[in-house]
């Protein structure tokens, strides 16, 4: 059972999130031969505050946008 985990940063909408699942879906179901039953994808949301990219918050590098 092929199993897809994902870590986004929160803010996408929940249609947003079931369309990236369901595109991994199709694709592990195209290139694994499996049927889509047996595919499990999680996504993982972190808050703005508990990720960092290049020494700054996902919170102090939107403030700057």
């Amino acid at each position: 059972m092929p199993e897809v985990t994902i870590n986004l940063a929160a803010g996408r909408t929940d249609e947003q999130k079931k369309n990236i699942m369901l595109d991994i879906t199709a694709a592990i179901v195209k290139h694994a031969n499996v049927d889509p039953e047996a595919v499990v994808v999680q996504i993982n949301e972190a808050p703005h505050n508990n990720k960092m990219k290049g020494g700054k918050t996902f919170i102090e590098r939107n403030a700057k946008k």
